[in-house]
């Protein structure tokens, strides 16, 4: 069991308010003994902090002394494969065998933001993913741990095809067990995760309650709007203005949301569909402690070393 972080921006708060989060979450994780910690990239939106994933993995990674840390991911189409690689290996050389380094082909944004991280700006990038990835391992040859990141059947061909772990963005993509499957078969040494949504309370009225803020923010971001993460009462009533289920928005995302256990069975279900080694869990609340409060809860259920002392 691992930790997903998209570094949620708080109505009301700042993004420097959201990036302490992130490292006083990441500390909680360690303590509740959860695996990795890895923060995502995004760009262009007030609703997610972490734009550059190398500057926030060095502050956790200080801040903690035993959880893996690394990159959910590094969205390798924007970047010189050697730059990403000379931040990892600093990375790594400061924090030997904690780092890790996740990969992603997808933007991670608009196309307008996209082509503003572009240096040259008259004409579209080169897909040229997989010569990307190449470039990047042979500047890698001790570390850190590379790891291919996606929601589609191409990163599944890549990661088996360079004999790389790989972690499905189940949280943006539901169809993705037979992917998952695909990468198993054609891979000499699969090593499978998933990443998916979970938000857990004490009670299944509340869980849904603080899930509400995410599905505001979310259907919001589908329909061209940018917004902060919303308090869970702007957001209910949003919903409620929807005429439609608020457990249905987004809709065509799988959320699992309730009591521990009820958490606990769901996750079970996902993972054994991709027949996962490893589960990362993402959220985005409007609430920070109560954010917390789910990890733990979700550590709990699941029976992980280190939650049970965690009061």
């Amino acid at each position: 069991m691992s930790v997903l972080d998209q570094s949620p921006i708080a109505e009301g708060g700042t993004q420097g308010d959201a990036l302490r989060n992130s490292i006083d979450l990441a500390q909680f994780a360690e303590r509740l003994g959860y695996r990795r910690y890895w923060v995502a990239e995004h760009h262009g939106t007030p609703a997610l902090a972490s734009s550059s994933p190398e500057v926030l993995i060095g502050p956790i990674a200080a801040a903690t002394s035993r959880i893996h840390v690394g990159s959910g991911g590094i969205m390798l189409p924007h970047y010189s494969p050697l730059k990403v690689a000379e931040n990892f290996r600093m990375l790594n050389g400061l924090y030997p065998g904690r780092i890790d380094l996740g990969i992603g082909r997808a933007a991670g944004t608009s196309p307008r933001i996209s082509l503003a991280l572009q240096r040259d700006r008259r004409q579209a990038p080169l897909n040229d993913f997989p010569e990307q990835l190449k470039e990047l391992r042979g500047y890698l040859k001790a570390g850190p741990e590379v790891w291919l990141l996606g929601s589609s059947g191409d990163s599944a061909e890549w990661a088996a095809d360079f004999g790389l772990p790989y972690v499905f963005a189940d949280f943006i993509n539901r169809e993705g067990a037979a992917i998952a499957r695909g990468y198993r078969e054609r891979s000499s040494n699969p090593y499978t995760g998933v990443a998916v949504w979970a938000i857990a309370a004490d009670t299944d009225e509340e869980a849904q309650a603080l899930s509400s803020s995410m599905r505001m923010m979310m259907t919001m971001l589908f329909r061209g709007q940018l917004i902060e993460v919303p308090t869970v009462e702007r957001a209910q009533a949003f919903l409620a203005a929807e005429g439609m289920p608020p457990e249905l928005l987004p809709i065509g995302r799988r959320i699992i949301v309730g009591t521990p256990e009820r958490v606990k069975a769901a996750i079970g279900v996902v993972a054994a569909e991709y027949r996962a080694d490893e589960v990362f869990v993402v959220n985005i609340m409007h609430d920070h402690q109560a954010r917390k409060r789910s990890y733990q809860l979700i550590a709990e259920a699941f029976g992980i070393i280190g939650a049970s002392v965690i009061q």
